[in-house]
């Protein structure tokens, strides 16, 4: 076998001026002058031969060499491509043999976020990324620093339940059928809002028939008077429950979602019917403990750190409920009821601001709740002080 180069100037003149491209071409084998001039000898050379290539470029795929038929024909077939498509950079497979490596192209430097422009408004999301959007709930933000994850209702809910709380201490002093119509609209916002706080929307039966059940608890109490009210609050109560167990066995959802659906909607009856003790309880003591209550939420919704906000609330229900009881005749005593009545609607207010709560919740369960969860104390120390 012979390592010269082929010089162009051996074979016949149609082989030559098909190979005038590879003059200079190192590595040149004699076996591929032979497969030009013997077809079958091409056909077994390209089916047996088998060896490493020292080539430093890499080349298209090589397709198997068809036999020859014509010096034409196979001018024609071996002429290099004129136009050759460029494809992404292989791997070699010399590479392992000890040849050339292919240079690393050097990585990219990461593109700074664009930095908005004088008077252009941020919308609060970072650059793209791979991983996702960068932006993070104020939640999910407080829980990574170590903060309490628990969002309170701000100061429009607290307006809102200051409103109703003080619609309640006025139409309580004219009379049951007056305080009647602020005491609906509270047990409404109370049966959404529960609901919703559990994170079941839309719950249209569950809703409409807690509602139900406090408007079936105002009935009784009107058509009984106050002194039957603990027996009708009750009654009313454990017929609402029954009814809550007949509504989700005909439900065909997954028993764990029957469960959910059961214990949701007796707590948004039992919360709504609960809250007809402001109809149930003395009306001076209604009075006492709304005004209370409007003033505990208000001073509770302050920018002040949690203990100090609670104290102030309390402290500034206390002094709601000696004012309006001089009012009342209750007197001194005003000062107890008023802050009995504030600590429920703490534990309300609290309630309401539990685990990711949205504007919703804030506005149905934020505002009604506090109010909801004092009428029982209202009820008890209004008796109890009378």
């Amino acid at each position: 076998m012979s390592d010269q180069p082929y010089d162009g100037g051996t074979g016949p003149a149609p082989y030559q001026q098909g190979y005038e491209g590879y003059e200079g071409y190192e590595g040149y084998d004699p076996y591929w002058q032979q497969a030009y001039e013997d077809p079958q000898a091409a056909q077994q050379y390209t089916q047996q031969w088998q060896g490493q290539t020292w080539e430093t470029q890499v080349q298209q795929p090589v397709q198997a060499v068809q036999p020859v038929q014509s010096p034409a024909q196979a001018e024609t077939a071996y002429m290099p491509q004129q136009a050759p498509v460029q494809q992404a950079p292989v791997q070699p497979a010399y590479a392992s043999y000890g040849g050339p490596q292919p240079q690393a192209q050097a990585p990219q430097a990461p593109q700074a976020p664009r930095t908005p422009a004088s008077g252009e408004t941020t919308s609060g999301y970072g650059p793209a990324t791979v991983a996702g959007n960068a932006r993070i709930t104020d939640a999910q933000r407080a829980r990574l620093e170590g903060r309490s994850p628990i969002i309170e209702p701000g100061m429009q809910p607290a307006a809102l339940t200051a409103l109703l709380g003080l619609l309640l201490s006025g139409t309580a002093a004219i009379g049951s059928y007056a305080l009647l119509v602020p005491l609906v609209v509270l047990q409404a916002v109370t049966a959404a809002g529960w609901f919703r706080l559990n994170g079941m929307w839309p719950a249209r039966q569950g809703i409409a028939l807690a509602f139900l059940g406090a408007l079936a608890a105002d009935a009784v109490l009107l058509a009984a008077g106050r002194e039957h009210g603990p027996a009708a609050i009750l009654g009313t109560l454990g017929v609402w429950v029954l009814l809550s167990l007949v509504l989700q066995l005909r439900s065909h959802a997954e028993p764990d979602e029957r469960m959910y659906g059961l214990m949701a909607t007796v707590a948004s009856a039992a919360l709504a019917i609960i809250a007809a003790g402001h109809l149930a309880a003395d009306p001076d003591a209604v009075t006492v403990g709304a005004a209370a209550v409007a003033v505990a939420v208000l001073a509770r919704a302050l920018p002040l750190p949690t203990q100090a906000s609670v104290a102030v609330s309390l402290l500034a229900a206390a002094g709601a409920g000696i004012a309006v009881g001089q009012l009342t005749g209750l007197g001194a005593k005003g000062a107890l009821l008023g802050g009995g009545a504030a600590v429920c609607a703490l534990i309300g207010h609290r309630v309401a601001s539990y685990d990711y709560p949205s504007k919703f919740v804030h506005f149905t369960a934020g505002v009604a709740l506090p109010l909801a969860a004092a009428a029982p104390a209202v009820y008890v120390l209004g008796r109890a002080l009378a």
